[in-house]
């Protein structure tokens, strides 16, 4: 399959040659670093005006907000509006955009979680939707300019991540139509962790409080990852300490995996890791999210009417022989 050309014939992109300039924001230490080090490109080209920052939300499946000793951390999205912000943002150029039909209700109507072959959650819950977001501004450049619309999509994903994302190309063309070109460059791809967790000594922006131990102990030692809390793609550690800190979240999860038949992944079920969470080995969560509003009762209610349906796909397990999840979980 040909490569399609980005719209600057470079490594890198001249940010004056797009019309709309559109980082992605999680709420994560990733995106933070992103966007700071983009601001900093943005403003030298003149352009910070055609900046609008964009963040997905997961809504109850993301890191929600916690008060601790007096204390309130904010929730996920709330942290990627105020990364916005500190960086010069006005409020009305930061869009959250979220689906009426939570993820875990489509994996529930689904019938299969989401795999590394099958990664559906990502266009779902977030590409899709910010790609719905920018039509009508599309339309109505479109009309102006007599030309598709250019957009630059910036992610904050690292070569350190996953192989994936050290192979993929730093700055790509993802869509070209008629109405839009949309190119992805990803600014802080080669930033070692260890760079980042420095930056953030002296962020604007305090980092998600479940990247530590507990809310407001900033020593990096909770989970590794930020937004949704029960990720298919985190490490084991990280996802038997999101158990133990969302344990009625973590119970629907075990009810769609029961009802089903797939496995959470296809090495670990969902009960396993729930298990695991109990035994003295595990990491202390440092503190336990209740989940007992109206919105954790929405949830609840969406993803049990789809589990009364007959799932759009047959389970097919994967193949690969399943291990304990209690390996490695210390």
């Amino acid at each position: 399959m040909s490569v399609r050309p980005t719209v600057c014939p470079s490594p890198a992109p001249d940010l004056a040659a797009y019309d709309l300039l559109a980082p992605q924001l999680s709420g994560g230490k990733d995106s933070s670093v992103m966007l700071w080090s983009f601001m900093r490109t943005a403003s030298a080209a003149g352009v910070m005006d055609r900046v609008t920052t964009y963040h997905a939300s997961l809504g109850t499946l993301e890191w929600p907000a916690v008060t601790c000793e007096g204390t309130t951390y904010p929730s996920v999205s709330q942290l990627a509006a105020a990364q916005s912000a500190a960086q010069g943002i006005p409020a009305h150029r930061h869009v959250e955009v979220a689906r009426p039909f939570s993820l875990l209700a489509e994996i529930a109507s689904y019938g299969r979680f989401p795999r590394l072959g099958s990664p559906y959650c990502r266009k779902y819950a977030k590409e899709s939707i910010i790609s719905s977001a920018w039509t009508p501004m599309v339309r109505e450049l479109r009309r102006q300019l007599g030309r598709p619309v250019r957009i630059l999509k910036v992610m904050g994903l690292r070569a350190d991540e996953s192989r994936d994302r050290a192979d993929r190309p730093a700055y790509r063309n993802v869509l070209t139509n008629g109405a839009r070109i949309v190119d992805e460059w990803m600014p802080v791809q080669d930033w070692p962790t260890a760079a980042v967790l420095e930056w953030h000594q002296d962020a604007p922006v305090p980092h998600h409080w479940t990247y530590d131990s507990h809310p407001g102990a900033g020593d990096w030692k909770g989970t590794s990852r930020c937004s949704c809390s029960l990720c298919v793609f985190a490490s084991k550690r990280d996802l038997v300490l999101a158990v133990a800190r969302r344990p009625r979240l973590a119970d629907l999860y075990a009810e769609v995996e029961a009802v089903r038949g797939d496995t959470f992944r296809p090495d670990w079920r969902i009960a396993e890791l729930i298990e695991a969470s109990r035994r003295p080995s595990a990491p202390d969560p440092g503190i336990i999210c209740a989940d007992d509003g109206t919105d954790m009762d929405v949830l609840e209610q969406q993803v049990r009417r789809a589990l009364q349906q007959r799932p759009r796909k047959s389970v097919h397990l994967a193949a690969a022989q399943r291990r304990s999840a209690c390996d490695g979980c210390t």
